[in-house]
């Protein structure tokens, strides 16, 4: 369990560092997340085949990862939309929205009672959001596109929770984002059309940046994340998933001075999602009932 919480944390440091490049990229969001995808998968293709590593998956798994990589690449495009209506502070704090998303969804996918305390958990993280929209209204925007993009990462959550106790993590990823890119490959000439770009092609910066995107705060991360789900709950993991704000913000603060931009809602919002981390925090470490020390 240690071993994948440190995992997890290190995921959703990587994680939080995305944010800071989404606001470096200047290509829009959707030609960002297409860019990100094929350096990912051609990067991970390249590395599994050398190392022989690609495992078969049969027909209903590959279309299960793809559907999935779908998902994923949506969760992106509107991570990054959030991020550029508003800014990576107010993108980053409404994934935390996912948690009470995951209360919800989480028993129907598995079965299993719906826990109250984690419910109780997932409105806290929403009165956050809340008091942020309230005293920010001219964030509305990023804001509704934060919390859509918070829901599709409940939802790539869960399904994931389904493919990693049958395969390895690394070929779930490959074949996830594999999934993905085919997805949006089909997609992106629609939505260029319906949001152009002076350039289909990054500029040398860019390059740099979106490399850093894809090995580090993908492959990396993503991979990190899937072996930590075997050994956590989707409900833990999507709550800690609430401290990527706390690591990005951080670093919007340090990179961006975002800080300078936001009243005084947005710190109520964070003190309430930062609560949530710390109260689910303490209900996993504390002892089931009737352990003895």
């Amino acid at each position: 369990m240690k071993r994948a919480l440190i995992q997890l944390h290190i995921a959703v440091f990587l994680w939080g560092f995305t944010a800071v490049l989404g606001r470096l990229i200047t290509l829009n969001e959707g030609l960002l997340v297409w860019w990100r995808m094929a350096l990912t998968v051609v990067s991970l293709w390249a590395l599994m085949l050398f190392q022989r590593r690609v495992e078969r998956f049969t027909l209903p798994a590959v279309l299960r990862a793809f559907g999935v990589g779908a998902l994923v690449v949506l969760h992106w495009v509107f991570f990054y939309g959030s991020i550029k209506y508003a800014n990576a502070s107010i993108a980053l704090v409404c994934l935390s929205s996912s948690g009470l998303f995951t209360s919800l969804l989480e028993p129907l996918f598995f079965r299993r009672r719906v826990s109250f305390p984690e419910i109780g958990l997932g409105l806290l993280c929403m009165t956050g959001i809340y008091c942020i929209f309230h005293f920010d209204p001219s964030y509305k925007t990023g804001i509704v596109l934060g919390v859509i993009a918070a829901l599709l990462s409940c939802l790539f959550t869960l399904a994931n929770k389904r493919l990693v106790t049958d395969h390895s993590s690394d070929n779930v990823t490959l074949y996830e984002l594999t999934g993905g890119l085919l997805f949006w490959s089909a997609v992106i000439p629609f939505y260029l059309h319906r949001f152009p770009e002076p350039s289909f092609f990054p500029s040398w910066p860019d390059l740099g940046w979106l490399l850093i995107l894809s090995w580090l705060c993908t492959v990396l991360a993503f991979t990190l994340s899937l072996h930590a789900l075997r050994k956590i709950t989707p409900f833990t993991l999507t709550l800690t998933y609430n401290l990527e704000p706390v690591y990005g913000i951080l670093l919007a603060f340090l990179v961006y001075h975002e800080n300078r931009y936001l009243g005084s809602g947005f710190y109520v919002g964070f003190a309430l999602i930062i609560l949530t981390v710390v109260l689910q925090m303490l209900r996993l470490l504390r002892p089931p009932r009737g352990a003895t020390t």
